[in-house]
This record gives structure tokens, C-alpha cells and sequence, in this order.
């Protein structure tokens, strides 16, 4: 930008404009795509702490586009995640899930992490509505589809454990189970 404006003012507009049409080109495509797509290698190796510099250098999340910005939160609230930071994550995930975002696929990627932060905090009612939500969506990648079903069994499991604690000793009697058996008679 300096450089175009000095060549401008030195040698004449079309000496300068090339360069000051170039950096304003630069200028809005950091402002509306910020840093997110350096910040999602980061998070493809694990580097959470890179990850989080990387998308601190984003201006505004709020001048980002909104596609850029509802996959800045998710990163920002897998960050939070990572740090057992359970409420700032739910806060993240929250903003991203009011935003439009991409596909189903990151839809329902975001309402399992809201289910799974209401299940830590046994909220199992929220938790049961963000799991139902996430099986209505239509999701095409396998590894998603395969953690709604890991959760949905864990979900169901989890109400059988409780049934089974709440019956008693009386009520594995009557099914069967427990008390003394006879031994056979030996020969």
C-alpha cells in the first residue's frame, strides 16, 4: 500500500495503482475470511495452543463472513473444550449453531458437542433434545454418523443402568436372578 502510494505520488497513478488495488484486494480478504482456514491446520495436528494464536490474530470475529465466523466459534469452542473449559465451550458452539453454517455436517458435529457438554453436566433432558436434533439432520460423512449412533447407545445404555439401580434386590428376584440355588445331587 505505501509502495503504491509513494509510486502514485512519484510517478503517476498508473505507476501506483497496481499495488494499491492489490493490498486492498489483501486488506478485505482478511477482514471477511480472517484466519481460519491457517488456524484448521493447527487444529488437523492437535496444536491447540497454535491454533488459538492463529485465530487471535482475526481483527473482528464480527466482520468475518458468516460462514468463516460459525466455523471460527466451533474451532474456538473445540479449543475451550480440549481445556475442560465446558462453559465457554457451550457459549462458542451456541454462537456457531445461531449462525448459518455450511452443511448438516457441521450442524450436527456442533449438536453433538452441545449434547455431550449437557451430559457431563447431567442435564440429560437438553442433552436427549441436542441428540434427537442431530438425527433428523441429513449427514453424509461416516465418521459423524457413526459417533450420533456411538451416542444414541450410550444414551440408552445410560437408561438401562438407571433401571437397573432403581430396581432393588427384590427385582432381580422376580426376574430370575439372585438368591440360592440347589446343588445336585452327586452320584
Amino acid at each position: 500500500m505505501i509502495l503504491g502510494i509513494w509510486l502514485t505520488a512519484a510517478f503517476g497513478v498508473w505507476y501506483g495503482i497496481w499495488f494499491i488495488l492489490v493490498s486492498l484486494g489483501l486488506l478485505a480478504s482478511y477482514l471477511l475470511l480472517g484466519t481460519v482456514n491457517s488456524a484448521a491446520k493447527f487444529v488437523q495436528v492437535t496444536d491447540f495452543d497454535g491454533a488459538e494464536k492463529r485465530l487471535g490474530m482475526t481483527l473482528s470475529p464480527k466482520l468475518l463472513y458468516v460462514t468463516n465466523r460459525a466455523i471460527y466459534y466451533i474451532m474456538k469452542g473445540s479449543i475451550a473444550m480440549n481445556r475442560k473449559e465446558n462453559n465457554e465451550a457451550e457459549d462458542l458452539f451456541q454462537k456457531a449453531l445461531a449462525l448459518k453454517l455450511p452443511t448438516d455436517n457441521e450442524k450436527a458435529m456442533v449438536l453433538l458437542q452441545l449434547a455431550n457438554i449437557n451430559a457431563m453436566k447431567n442435564k440429560w433432558n437438553a442433552s436427549k433434545i441436542y441428540l434427537n436434533d442431530a438425527k433428523k439432520l441429513k449427514v453424509t460423512e461416516g465418521q459423524i454418523k457413526e459417533q450420533i449412533q456411538q451416542f444414541d447407545k450410550a444414551f440408552s445404555n445410560r437408561g438401562q443402568a438407571k433401571a437397573a439401580t432403581t430396581m432393588g434386590r427384590k427385582g432381580f428376584r422376580s426376574m430370575g436372578g439372585g438368591g440360592k440355588r440347589r446343588r445336585p445331587k452327586m452320584k
